[in-house]
């Protein structure tokens, strides 16, 4: 940009204030398109619910800092020691401000902190409540993760996947789990598998680190999108003691990676085991079943007998009484006992037939007179 004016008696350029500030932005865009600052944060406010401004100060300075509220993804107040990255610029009011692109707390007193506050704001939302927690699915088929395939977490995930059951339909997305980008790329990769719609479950993971390392995973923007995922998601992010926001907003927590491919599978050797143990329990209860059952028949089949022969006995009973009365109207019986069985008309004159036991007689009636 050149001049405005220029006095031929000076070599000092000559600008209006407008032209000023453009040429000292055009300069300090030149010279620092990018930079990150550290310090601490100083007069922390919310303008109209859209602009941040705060303080970024040290022992001996401080820079007014610039940021609009969609843009803040982790919670700020004062006294916290952040890692702002951005661009210097002059405003149109001739005061110099420091745009962010983006903040990130430093310090382990400054991360809790920033934890905390974003933790108490995404409960207060209901974000975490655990009436939206949904359980992974029993058949799990396709499951998409989300990891760095060169981190050592994702290896040891695939390991025991691998071991414990076997035959899923894995497919990942590649992409950074720590540093400046990782949160954006750890969005896109959900935003990916939520549009394609072709997994059962996503795990999200990455292996051990330091707080700052893991802090990516306290990301705001990060932590609703996990939330409203329409596909479940499990995290196993850092080791046992590591909580994230992250893990918060999942439907199901692992403590590692190691643990979320025990949680998303069944032990191919636990299963066997069990199958063999349902298999001699169902033997041994068939084996009683049928040793019952066959009891059982055995006492059915001698109460059936005894009932039988019971039953024969009686009947045996009942012939021989009525043979015994069937004997003793055997004519042969009677004559065996000395009578005898005369047959014809017994009047004077006649002639009769008389049958003893061993005798047939013939015999003529000479006189007949009534028995008194």
């Amino acid at each position: 940009m050149q001049p405005s004016s220029f006095d031929s008696a000076s070599p000092v350029p000559r600008f209006s204030v407008s032209e000023f500030l453009a040429i000292t932005n055009q300069t300090l865009n030149y010279a620092f398109p990018k930079l990150e600052l550290v310090g601490e944060v100083s007069s922390f406010k919310v303008s109209k619910g859209k602009w941040v401004f705060f303080d970024l100060k040290d022992a001996s300075g401080t820079v007014s800092c610039f940021l609009p509220l969609f843009s803040l993804r982790t919670a700020l107040e004062d006294g916290m020691k952040v890692l702002v990255s951005g661009a210097p610029k002059v405003t149109d009011f001739g005061k110099f401000s420091f745009t962010i692109q983006s903040v990130r707390p430093l310090g382990e007193g400054s991360l809790k902190k920033a934890f905390d506050l974003l933790k108490d704001k995404l409960t207060r939302e209901g974000l975490f409540a655990p009436e939206k927690k949904r359980p992974l699915p029993e058949d799990l088929t396709t499951l998409g993760v989300i990891s760095s395939v060169n981190a050592a977490g994702y290896a040891d995930f695939i390991k025991i996947l691998d071991a414990r059951w076997g035959g899923l339909d894995i497919r990942v997305y590649n992409c950074g789990v720590q540093g400046a980008s990782a949160a954006d790329e750890l969005i896109r990769a959900l935003d990916y598998f939520n549009e394609q719609g072709t997994v059962d479950v996503i795990a999200l993971l990455r292996g051990g680190g330091s707080k700052d390392d893991l802090a990516v995973f306290n990301d705001e923007l990060l932590v609703r999108r996990i939330a409203a995922s329409k596909i479940p998601v499990i995290t196993g992010i850092g080791h046992e003691v590591d909580v994230s926001l992250a893990d918060l907003a999942a439907d199901v927590r692992a403590s590692t990676p190691s643990n979320a491919a025990e949680l998303l599978t069944r032990d191919k050797s636990a299963e066997l085991r069990r199958l063999r143990g349902s298999f001699s329990s169902l033997k041994t209860y068939l084996d009683h079943y049928l040793s019952t059952l066959l009891e059982t028949r055995r006492a059915a089949l001698a109460r059936a007998e005894r009932e039988i022969l019971s039953r024969l006995s009686l009947i045996e009973k009942e012939l021989a009484s009525k043979r015994a009365v069937l004997d003793s109207l055997n004519p042969e019986n009677v004559l065996r006992q000395g009578y005898s069985i005369l047959t014809g008309d017994p009047s004077p004159g006649n002639v009769v037939k008389i049958t003893t036991f061993d005798k047939l007689i013939s015999a003529k009636v000479t006189h007949v007179q009534p028995k008194i």
